[in-house]
């Protein structure tokens, strides 16, 4: 497993951090939920326009 340092203003750290409470999950986890649908969805778009 890698780690990423990720720097967020800190508006956004607070609206992540209450998305991911919603959620039920750690920060960590809901983050990595999020990058993984955003970058299924990437590989899906460039799939579809090959």
């Amino acid at each position: 497993m890698k780690h990423v340092n990720l720097r967020l203003p800190d508006d956004l750290h607070e609206r992540a951090k209450a998305a991911a409470a919603a959620d039920d999950r750690s920060l960590n986890s809901w983050l990595i939920a999020v990058v993984r649908r955003a970058v299924e969805e990437a590989e899906r778009r460039s799939a579809q326009e090959a």
